[in-house]
């Protein structure tokens, strides 16, 4: 039996608004350092496309539940099928907060992303 095993990473960016906030970041930076560690092993995770921890919350948004902490998410969407873009994190706790704020970055980078191709398009 022969197993095929791809070595190609996903692309992975972190979402900034048009005032240069990065919500993600700011949530990232946060972290005490054992915490971000484990969240740097999930952004990893995501690289290499393993999705086993994720569930989608509707809208393009996607959950990543760690089970550690506070039980720990990150949140993000995917655009095309090799670019994951980081939309915030957060914690079980605040995680309807979380993910309606993850829903409204989405959205506003969507609209952002067809804007720039309008104006692309228009050149």
């Amino acid at each position: 039996m022969t197993y095929m095993v791809s070595s190609k990473k996903l692309e992975v960016e972190q979402y900034v608004d048009a005032e240069g906030k990065n919500p993600f970041a700011d949530w990232f930076n946060g972290l005490d350092p054992i915490a971000a560690a484990k969240i740097t092993v999930v952004v990893e995770k995501l690289a290499d496309g393993k999705f086993s921890n994720v569930e989608p919350t509707g809208g393009g948004v996607s959950e990543y539940k760690l089970d550690w902490g506070p039980g720990y998410r990150v949140y993000f969407g995917k655009d095309g099928e090799t670019l994951i873009i980081l939309v915030g994190g957060g914690t079980k706790k605040r995680q309807t907060a979380d993910i309606k704020r993850a829903h409204q970055v989405w959205a506003d980078y969507k609209k952002r992303k067809r804007e720039e191709q309008k104006k692309a398009k228009e050149k």
